[in-house]
């Protein structure tokens, strides 16, 4: 598998991975993360030209299998955090150290270990810590999380004032 900057000759795979990662979220039981327009077409050309998102590339064919945003911190969502959903209870984060967050990371099916991979890659360029964070109801996310080492921090609250679970993991 190869890890490299997506273009925008990608975007059209991009979109195809994105509808994918929305279909298995449906299936799942997670009804409410990823309006039918997330990422939109805006939001995969600014991660593009901010030189954010990567794509996963499966060796034999070449065809891109998986992707993220992998972006350098601070990240203003993950300024606060919270012990609990309703936001009541602050609380802080197990260090202030510089750290990376990963966004819209997203598979097509069959993920070959997508995620690992993207981890992998991700923690070796991190220079130590990665934040991400996921809805309540991404079941599929918060295992791969928790098999990839990551530990449950809290709920941080996104631009839009939605609630999501905070992990964090260092290399």
């Amino acid at each position: 598998m190869t890890i490299r900057r997506a273009t925008y000759d990608d975007i059209p795979r991009l979109l195809e991975i994105f509808v994918s990662a929305r279909q298995i979220m449906r299936k799942s039981g997670n009804m409410h993360q990823w309006d039918d327009s997330y990422p939109s077409d805006d939001i995969i050309r600014t991660d593009i030209s901010d030189g954010v998102c990567h794509v996963l590339c499966d060796d034999a064919d070449g065809s891109i299998i998986a992707t993220m945003a992998f972006i350098p911190g601070p990240d203003p969502t993950y300024a606060q955090i919270y012990e609990d959903p309703a936001m009541t209870i602050e609380c802080s984060w197990p260090d202030d150290s510089p750290y990376h967050v990963i966004h819209r990371i997203a598979a097509c099916e069959p993920g070959k270990g997508s995620f690992g991979h993207l981890i992998r890659w991700a923690a070796s360029n991190s220079g130590g810590t990665i934040r991400i964070d996921t809805h309540e109801d991404n079941v599929i996310m918060h295992h791969l999380l928790h098999k990839h080492g990551f530990a449950r921090c809290g709920y941080i609250r996104l631009a839009s004032g939605a609630p999501r679970v905070a992990y964090i993991s260092r290399s």
